[in-house]
């Protein structure tokens, strides 16, 4: 079963590399379109043994994406960005999903590296060469609607997905957030398609979610509401216009409407790894209200989701710290570290639990690492540590 690989770049020389190479044994071919690359980006796709097409960029990535499945000849299609790579582990299963006769489209877990609230998606990006499948919408680009339309008619097509993670994208890391120009160019896109279809509730749930991070709450709100007075709505849809209403609204500090969103996002019948950053949330509201108990079960039930999740270890060590159970916050603190060596917070925090407990000489081992994370990620508040310690009598 021939499988073609299809990318979108423009100047992507560092990410690149590290893409094809994941899938440089996986693929029979790679379809690589450049919309106007000035980098080595072309140079090191041909060294992969990429077919390299030019597409003049129109500000739309459904015609770049559906120009790129033009020159695609294998039975199957993969599609990547740039920034994503294919994770080793799944490829067994992929390559024996696509085997079945039954699957249309192959939903993949994908895993957002960097991004904590909200770790996973799941995304459209594996799918037969049918000649009626294409991507829609300018911004956000995916072949659902597509799709649907070709199951409603021919009915002896399914939509799979496959349970584990198959795809880490590093687009959710700061620093690759960090551009205003990248959401300005996000919002005018949508904008622009919302323009004409008011109530797409996808558009309503991105553009919203957009408005609300860039700080236009309201306008955030009415555009997520509308998305959630549509008709025929997924639940996969859903769930991100009740979770971005219940971030709205905790920015507006109306934490019961914030509740409400959360529990409405968590009852609904999608993928539960899809569900931790409104379990994850929900229970840092708990937490800041002081009902203890509701947030040490709702961030058990996050780890019983992904036992992985590094901060789901380590928002149970504040509970179980607030809550006065010391050797059990010390050991979730410590289990946040193995997960993630470089979490400052964790490592403050296991510090204060174990001074504490009167265990001066490891707690000031656990300071001394969380200054010097600190001083690398944020040296204001390693400062201002080092300054309290300092306080208590403690060198560091």
């Amino acid at each position: 079963m021939k499988l073609s690989l299809c990318i979108i770049v423009k100047n992507e020389e560092l990410a690149l590399p590290k893409c094809l190479n994941s899938v440089r044994n996986v693929v029979d071919e790679m379809v690589v379109l450049d919309t106007g690359s000035t980098d080595r980006t072309l140079e090191i796709a041909r060294e992969f043994g990429a077919k390299v097409y030019q597409f003049e960029w129109c500000n739309d990535f459904s015609s770049a994406r559906n120009q790129s499945l033009k020159y695609a000849t294998g039975e199957w299609i993969l599609v990547l960005d740039a920034d994503e790579v294919l994770v080793p582990e799944i490829v067994p299963t992929l390559k024996q999903a696509i085997k079945c006769d039954r699957y249309l489209l192959i939903n993949l877990l994908r895993q957002e590296v960097g991004a904590a609230q909200s770790p996973y998606s799941l995304v459209s990006r594996l799918f037969r060469n049918h000649p009626d499948i294409c991507f829609s919408r300018p911004y956000h680009a995916l072949v659902d609607d597509s799709v649907a339309r070709i199951v409603s008619q021919e009915t002896q097509w399914q939509v799979g997905y496959l349970p584990e993670v198959a795809i880490l994208h590093a687009g959710y890391q700061k620093s690759a957030i960090a551009s205003r120009d990248k959401f300005s160019n996000a919002a005018k896109t949508m904008e622009g398609f919302l323009a004409c279809h008011p109530h797409d509730p996808y558009v309503c749930s991105k553009l919203g979610a957009l408005y609300v991070q860039t700080g236009k709450i309201e306008q955030g709100i009415q555009l997520l509401e509308r998305g959630l007075a549509g008709e025929q709505v997924s639940s996969q849809i859903l769930y991100e216009l009740h979770y971005h209403l219940g971030i709205a609204y905790t920015r507006l500090q109306q934490l019961h409407q914030a509740i409400a969103h959360y529990q409405a996002a968590i009852k609904l019948a999608v993928y539960p790894m899809l569900k931790l950053g409104a379990y994850n949330n929900l229970g840092n509201l708990r937490l800041a209200a002081g009902d203890l108990m509701e947030a040490k079960t709702t961030y058990e039930m996050v780890l019983q989701i992904d036992p992985s999740l590094a901060v789901g270890h380590y928002n149970l060590g504040m509970t179980l710290k607030a809550m006065g159970q010391f050797q059990e916050a010390i050991a979730a603190y410590q289990q946040a570290i193995r997960l993630n060596s470089n979490y400052a917070e964790a490592y403050q925090n296991l510090g204060v639990v174990l001074l504490k407990g009167g265990n001066v000489p490891e707690s000031l081992a656990a300071f001394r690492q969380a200054i010097a994370l600190h001083e690398s990620q944020n040296s204001s508040e390693a400062e201002r540590l080092r300054q309290g310690l300092k306080e208590m009598g403690f060198q560091v």
